[in-house]
């Protein structure tokens, strides 16, 4: 259950301040460069420095401190090194593992001092441990170190007991789970009176105790309706793979038109009115200029400018530019284009100045310059477009871009831009945008300089590698930008990081998410995030035929794919979006073809995505070329001359996910209740009995489209043939199946168990090649004869707990240990359903002993 210090907020964070400390110990030193020296700065003095002793290469050099009082440490100024912190020098975690720059200037890097469930934690003790000096004849040194943190006393007070709270908790959770799996329910119940843990949501300990301690089937099958109702299922229902269900979208305007043919537009959405707004794009012959607005509950399109062009103050053609929408005031950001001329006149370059209110010196002389726009939608400027600056450049913003990214934090009034290829007319030497903010409040545009988190492998180059046709979305909930794929000269890229705006810090998620089950490196894909949901969904892009290879396609079969993730800076699960599932003897539901270069916007309140135009691919004619994303880069001229000829899209759609029905995932846990019934009929009622019930009871929750399921069901019936069958007036005869039965279940041979076939250890719920072994190793321990054969002594016998006898009838027999054994594992099974915030810890106690720095 979420417990109390994880819901609960500590007071408010006093600043940080320098800390005091003494230095604790370290390893061996070098002649006069005592350890004490790096609690002076005085970097221009060569022996104001701690040195290690010459030692082995494998010798591991350290140097441990120790504050002055208990503290929140935050932060740590001082070549390559790790940081370690803890409550005792005994009992350390990696806080820190970078490097610094080859000069003479201080750096200051942040360090770890929240856990991965959000607790802060306080410092004591800081260990300091250097990776490899300069060079194999230099010494290890470290000239200055200091420490920035909070000392406040009720602060770190408060965090302290919080922490420790939070560690108690989870030890206790973790006894009483092994308590409970080793059939030691006294003392499981003795700790939950006297202490005040709870494990578990209600439901799921009065599933234990129907389907564990009383084999109550029908019981356990109606707590099954509970768990969904008190939402205990909904985590699990949305890690289950979508299906898309695609709808076009005909809407026009009053004239009977909607936007043409295009791609590299842009879309912008207004969630509170429900509008969607289009402008620009390229339609295969010239950049466009008109501008759109959808109104998603009449379905209607209209067009708000024909040439914003001719509009004062109002955006050229273009394509390749980004567009976001403010939800607090109601304003269009735009920034980036790629043109048709972007050389602009002279002329127009100083009548652009003054339009912009900036004064004309005659001093700049680059002709690519990047405007920045805004159009009102709503209040007394409603339709007006205002030019906020004629050259972001000058003003400390990035320059002329296309294929950039760019999101907008409405309660923060901020602005993030990311990469971008940057237009100059050189074509043969691509050269990137980096990241920026622009504060909409004061106007004033900042350029980003994420460093590596934690987590990262240190590096002086920048951690994100500048790129453009990539992703950026905003997780608004954790203020966390997710950066990934993309472009970078001729190669497409699969990375992923995510980068934590408050501390300016960025963790690499994936190296390549290709191998950890994600798509393909891809350019000009398209996504968007439900930061409520924790998820990015990702549409289509150009792929590389071959990872080495230079020719992109655009595969008829590309998957669309849902990123999931539980905490931001953790690495999250790349699932593919199935398409519909068609009914039996229904047709195929249309849906979009393949594209890139399209544009989408998503509605987080209806949970619907809308996808408007794109690229699908070459036809045989060529014609001349353009900008967008799917244009062609580089070749002598600026704008290469001949392509073969794209089929630029104008459908309009609208995607839901559809995912699995809690009855669905309630069918599942009783498909697995029922298999253990039946396995126990096996044993203790006459064969015909279980037969009946196999046939009708357990194959009525079996989902007989599935392979899987029908497998498992037709290994069920090996069970019947492994003991004598027995009628219901108890006389044992050799009966045949019935055929149809024998047909449906027995087209492959029954899966058995190499088990030892007594009545106690005959079944198991375990129907896959999952280790048997675990709840086998906690009740008994192994010894080693002299003939080399193992053998097995007890430590724990498994037997009826007292617990057990109250709520058991006094004409039921107990259950035998591997009954009890098969009851849990089927409960245990049960619980994948369940939210982790309802359900016992995941992980076994058993696993500290073998932790390197474990029992």
């Amino acid at each position: 259950m979420a417990a109390t210090w994880a819901t609960s907020s500590p007071s408010t964070m006093p600043p940080a301040q320098a800390m005091t400390y003494t230095v604790a110990g370290c390893s061996e030193h070098s002649g006069n460069y005592v350890p004490e020296n790096i609690l002076v700065d005085t970097p221009q003095d060569p022996t104001s420095r701690w040195s290690g002793a010459q030692q082995l290469p494998t010798a591991k050099q350290w140097i441990l401190l120790k504050l002055e009082v208990l503290s929140v440490v935050k932060s740590i100024t001082f070549g390559k090194f790790r940081v370690y912190v803890g409550l005792n020098p005994h009992h350390m975690v990696q806080a820190l593992h970078t490097q610094l720059k080859d000069d003479t200037i201080s750096e200051t890097f942040p360090l770890k001092h929240v856990n991965g469930e959000g607790i802060c934690f306080p410092t004591r003790y800081i260990k300091i441990v250097p990776v490899s000096a300069h060079g194999m004849s230099f010494h290890i040194s470290i000239w200055y170190v200091s420490v920035s943190g909070i000392a406040d006393p009720l602060y770190v007070d408060n965090i302290r007991s919080r922490y420790e709270e939070y560690r108690e908790t989870i030890v206790l959770r973790h006894v009483l789970k092994h308590l409970r799996q080793r059939r030691l329910l006294t003392p499981y119940q003795n700790i939950l009176a006297r202490s005040n843990i709870q494990v578990e949501h209600p439901v799921v300990t009065a599933l234990y105790s129907s389907l564990v301690l009383q084999g109550a089937w029908t019981g356990s099958e109606t707590l099954l309706s509970e768990a969904s109702s008190a939402g205990l299922l909904d985590a699990y229902i949305q890690f289950c793979q979508p299906h898309s269900q695609w709808k076009r979208l005909h809407g026009v305007d009053a004239d009977g038109d909607a936007p043409s043919k295009r791609g590299g537009h842009a879309m912008a959405l207004d969630p509170e009115n429900g509008l969607i707004y289009l402008l620009g794009g390229w339609d295969g012959q010239k950049s466009l200029d008109d501008f759109w607005v959808y109104d998603v509950s009449a379905e209607r399109w209209r067009v708000i400018s024909h040439s914003t062009s001719i509009e004062k103050n109002g955006p050229i053609a273009r394509s390749c530019h980004k567009m976001v929408y403010d939800t607090k005031s109601g304003c269009i950001y735009l920034l980036g284009r790629l043109g048709d001329g972007d050389i602009l006149k002279p002329e127009d370059h100083q009548e652009l100045l003054r339009r912009a209110g900036e004064i004309p010196d005659g001093s700049r002389s680059t002709p690519y310059c990047s405007e920045f726009y805004r159009y009102h939608t709503r209040g007394l400027d409603v339709g007006k477009w205002d030019l906020l600056s004629f050259d972001t450049a000058s003003s400390g913003g990035p320059p002329l871009i296309f294929d950039h990214q760019m999101v907008m934090d409405c309660e923060a009034q901020i602005l993030y831009v990311s990469g971008g290829r940057v237009v100059d007319g050189d074509w043969d030497s691509p050269k990137y945008s980096g990241m920026y903010s622009y504060n909409v409040r004061t106007s004033k545009w900042k350029i980003l300089q994420p460093q590596p988190a934690l987590s990262m492998s240190s590096s002086v180059q920048p951690p994100i590698s500048p790129r453009f046709g990539h992703s950026m979305v905003l997780d608004p909930m954790s203020h966390t930008l997710f950066i990934f794929a993309g472009q970078r000269d001729d190669k497409y890229l699969s990375d992923m990081y995510a980068y934590d705006i408050a501390s300016n810090t960025v963790t690499e998620l994936f190296s390549n998410f290709s191998t950890s089950g994600g798509p393909d490196a891809c350019f000009t894909q398209r996504a968007i995030i439900d930061g409520r949901l924790k998820e990015i969904y990702v549409f289509c892009g150009l792929t590389r035929v071959q990872p080495t290879c230079a020719l992109t396609s655009l595969r008829a079969d590309t998957p669309n794919w849902v990123y999931q993730y539980v905490h931001p800076s953790k690495p999250g699960k790349w699932t593919k979006i199935l398409p519909e599932v068609m009914q039996e003897g229904g047709e195929p539901a249309e849906v979009p073809l393949p594209r890139y270069a399209h544009q989408v916007v998503y509605d987080e309140g209806m949970k619907r995505v809308f996808m408007h135009g794109g690229n699908a691919g070459e036809v045989n004619e060529p014609v001349d070329g353009g900008g967008d994303d799917e244009r062609p880069r580089g070749g002598d001229d600026d704008r290469p001359s001949r392509i073969s000829k794209e089929m630029r899209l104008d459908d309009f759609w609208t995607m839901k996910l559809l995912r699995a029905a809690p009855e669905e995932i309630i069918r599942r846990a009783k498909y697995q209740i029922r298999q253990q019934q039946f396995r126990e009929m096996c044993e203790e009622q006459p064969a015909v009995k279980a037969l009946r019930f196999l046939q009708t009871q357990v194959s009525a929750v079996v989902d007989h489209t599935n392979p899987e399921e029908t497998s498992v069901f037709r290994a069920l019936l090996g069970h019947l043939f492994s003991t004598p069958i027995t009628t219901d007036d108890g006389s044992a005869e050799s009966i045949s199946t019935p055929k149809e039965t024998t047909t449906s279940l027995l087209e492959e041979p029954p899966k058995k168990r190499s088990r030892p076939n007594t009545p106690d250890e005959a079944w198991t719920s375990r129907l896959d090649d999952e280790d048997e072994d675990e709840m086998l190793d906690a009740s008994t321990s192994t010894a080693v004869t002299s003939s080399g054969q193992k053998r097995r002594h007890a430590v724990l016998l498994m037997e009826e707990d007292p617990v057990e006898a109250a709520l058991r009838d006094a004409s039921t027999k107990p259950l035998s240990p591997e009954r009890f054994r098969q009851r849990t594992e089927v409960f245990e099974s049960l619980l994948q359903f369940v939210g982790d915030d309802g359900k016992q810890p995941i992980g076994s106690l058993l696993d500290m002993v073998d932790a390197e720095d474990g029992i």
